[in-house]
């Protein structure tokens, strides 16, 4: 079959099967809003990640029989469906969050990712992710605060009400922590730090430890390993993309990213800051070769 009709075909796909799960989301959504949290609302909120799974399944039937983009998974022993995580990612293609639902769909709780505010008011998609409980968020600026000091504290009061529906349910939140996806001209413009990655940006995953580090039982770091050297969305759907590997380590959170408020505590920051560091020092080494996921892992 010819690359570019290969590509049409499972960008319709993928359409068709996001609108159909999407429309299921929209009844169950409604139901939802008819019953009390004591009443059912609660189970029927868990009962809405098959939905999740069900967009997933539906997406790795067509990979299985339009896409033949070649994908090593390591390190998933150990991992399980019924915990609670903090999952770290590199980003450099919107074709991470298909590979990465794909490759995690039996070893994880479906992956919820904090989305901007403004997206809610996307048509369909937006008013999906909020109904499934994908946490909307609005950050105030250092500039912001400054000039209104009330507002101190309110960032991590919107992550705690984000997280609220996680404490029933088990649940794998993750962080794209370069917060934009990785390009050669972007790392060119921030200068000396990672080889292969952009600087972390903690913020994001600092107050969801404040708001949910004493529930979350580990860390989940994947590193997604191209090897295409600009890897693209269309590039995947037309089997271009070339060989990907995703390497996976997990662990303990430390106890001192238990307990802290982010945006307060001067000492809980740089610990947050501290481990991130660590952990993106330890993945570029992956991403470079200069170490190996057997000789240290996590």
């Amino acid at each position: 079959m010819p690359a570019f009709l290969r590509g049409v075909l499972l960008a319709l796909w993928l359409s068709v099967n996001t609108v159909f799960w999407a429309s299921l989301t929209f009844l169950a959504a409604a139901i939802r809003i008819l019953l009390p949290e004591a009443y059912g609302g609660r189970a029927l909120r868990r009962r809405m990640n098959g939905i999740i799974d069900g967009w997933v399944s539906g997406n790795r039937w067509a990979f299985a029989r339009l896409n033949p983009t070649p994908v090593t998974v390591r390190g998933l022993a150990g991992l399980s469906r019924e915990q609670w995580v903090l999952v770290l990612a590199n980003h450099q293609s919107w074709t991470d969050i298909l590979l990465l639902q794909n490759s995690l769909r039996h070893h994880l709780p479906p992956l919820k990712f904090f989305t901007k505010r403004e997206l809610v008011w996307l048509p369909f998609l937006g008013q999906a992710l909020w109904a499934l409980d994908f946490p909307f968020m609005r950050r105030h600026s250092r500039a912001y605060l400054e000039r209104h000091p009330e507002k101190r504290g309110a960032d991590l009061e919107t992550t705690r009400r984000a997280c609220a529906h996680f404490r029933h349910t088990p649940t794998a939140v993750i962080n794209f922590v370069e917060g934009t996806r990785w390009s050669p001209a972007k790392h060119a413009a921030q200068g000396q730090g990672y080889a292969r990655l952009l600087r972390p940006k903690a913020g994001g995953i600092g107050f969801v430890l404040s708001a949910m580090g004493d529930q979350l039982q580990g860390f989940v770091d994947v590193t997604l390993r191209y090897n295409a050297p600009e890897p693209n969305f269309w590039q995947f759907l037309c089997g271009h993309l070339g060989a990907v590997e995703i390497l996976i380590e997990h662990g303990a959170l430390p106890e001192s990213l238990r307990h802290g408020d982010y945006g307060e505590d001067p000492a809980f920051r740089s610990a947050v800051q501290s481990w991130l560091d660590s952990r993106w020092r330890r993945k570029d080494a992956l991403l470079t070769g200069a170490e190996t996921l057997e000789a240290t892992g996590a």
